[in-house]
């Protein structure tokens, strides 16, 4: 499966407790990463300032599910489940 064009549910839903440039405190779940551009496509993806985290994650039905916004509450409620 392909990245869908302007979704940005991985980049917002999941928490990152690693530093990444321009939010070295990691970031929570729910909030918009800074690197997002208006597109909703990462400004680091490519970059080794890219945490690994996101470099390892991959666009699967069982997290993306079929839009956007199912995409969204599938990575917030997994966040959800794991942060218990």
């Amino acid at each position: 499966m392909e990245c869908r064009p302007g979704c940005g549910a991985c980049c917002i839903a999941p928490s990152i407790s690693s530093p990444l440039p321009r939010m070295p405190q990691g970031k929570p779940s729910g909030v918009r990463c800074a690197h997002l551009d208006s597109t909703n496509r990462c400004d680091l993806f490519g970059s080794p300032l890219r945490p690994a985290v996101c470099g390892g994650f991959r666009a699967e039905l069982a997290f993306c599910g079929s839009n956007s916004a199912e995409a969204m509450a599938i990575l917030l409620r997994l966040e959800g489940e794991t942060a218990a």
